[in-house]
């Protein structure tokens, strides 16, 4: 679906206010959606949902998805956090994610990068290499 420029340059302006020291809050996000009610734009669905987008696509940057077959320790977490946050130069969360097709290993999300350091990655790109 294409979207209006004006209403794109609004949801981008709609997520930097949505941001508190560099990162989306949700307090924040309450008070634009608030802000938002108040006005009652025509194109008010469309913005809502362009918002969304953007939101997610927000929320994507600053986490990191760690997907690994066993459990990890909170401490792991962290020290993955502070390696990825020193990578992008921002402020990264690192959430865990059970995958057990990995076999063994790790895969890290963050955005649109993929880091895949597991086994099942491994064997997935030497069939692509054979074949």
């Amino acid at each position: 679906m294409k979207r209006d420029k004006k209403i794109t340059q609004l949801a981008k302006k709609l997520i930097e206010l949505s941001k508190e020291d560099g990162l989306v809050s949700e307090a924040r996000v309450v008070e634009v959606l608030a802000g938002l009610k108040k006005i009652r734009h025509r194109s008010y669905l469309i913005i809502l949902k362009t918002f969304l987008m953007r939101l997610r696509r927000e929320l994507a940057l600053q986490t990191a998805v760690v997907s690994t077959p066993n459990l990890l320790c909170e401490e792991t977490l962290e020290k993955i956090s502070a390696k990825y946050s020193a990578i992008y130069g921002r402020t990264i969360s690192a959430e865990f994610q059970e995958d057990t097709s990995l076999i063994a290993g790790v895969r890290v999300r963050v955005g649109d990068d993929l880091y895949d350091a597991s086994i099942a990655g491994r064997l997935h790109r030497l069939a692509d290499c054979l074949s």
